[in-house]
């Protein structure tokens, strides 16, 4: 999965993020030149689709799920690279919401997402699931936390901000699995991409062959 989820307030405002999906879209190419059948659920971006990738375009966390779901069973590996939103409004306004309605102020009630990467590394069987941790800070223990809560059996950390992360053609990884470690240097998202789809390959071919 890749890009960010929006979730709609009203007919023209949403709740998104400021993920790009470069990221996702670089691993998608990279595991399609390895040789794997890639199926890319995407969230809003204006990218183009990876040569000979199957592509899914969603825009709510709700209909991430339900693509992720759908296909997930009958795959090998599953990236979860997708900047999926926490939160959605628990009602969409209908029309716009306007200042002329009186208004002072506006509070909006939230209600959680849906957690598709966990939902995913609970069913059994499962596929290989890599998760992405995008931090601010405490990068390392955050994804280590998380690992092991998710009971992933890869997670990929970076820090966001101070022009890193999101926005970027550039990026720097941690990778964290149980009983290991290795960080990946700044570079192009492209080469980056090939390094990770290596590192997810010599894994799960290990995870394989116990």
């Amino acid at each position: 999965s890749a890009g960010p989820t929006y979730e709609d307030i009203d007919p023209v405002r949403f709740i998104g993020n400021r993920s790009s999906g470069r990221m996702g879209f670089a691993i998608a190419a990279a595991a399609r030149a390895a040789g794997a059948q890639v199926t890319l659920v995407a969230g809003p971006v204006a990218l183009a689709t990876p040569p000979g990738t199957t592509r899914i375009d969603v825009r709510s966390a709700q209909q991430m799920r339900e693509a992720v779901l759908a296909q997930v069973d009958h795959s090998d590996v599953f990236v979860s690279a997708a900047a999926v939103g926490d939160f959605r409004p628990a009602a969409a306004a209908p029309h716009k919401l306007k200042k002329a309605d009186g208004r002072s102020g506006l509070e909006l009630s939230l209600v959680q997402n849906p957690d598709i990467l966990a939902e995913v590394a609970a069913r059994s069987p499962r596929p290989f699931v890599v998760g992405f941790a995008a931090e601010t800070e405490q990068v390392e223990a955050h994804a280590q936390a998380k690992l092991a809560r998710k009971r992933l059996d890869l997670i990929a950390a970076n820090e966001v901000g101070h022009e890193l992360g999101f926005e970027r053609d550039d990026n720097a990884l941690l990778l964290l699995w149980p009983g290991g470690r290795e960080a990946l240097a700044r570079t192009d998202k492209t080469t980056l991409a090939q390094d990770l789809v290596a590192r997810i390959a010599r894994l799960r071919a290990r995870q394989v062959a116990r």
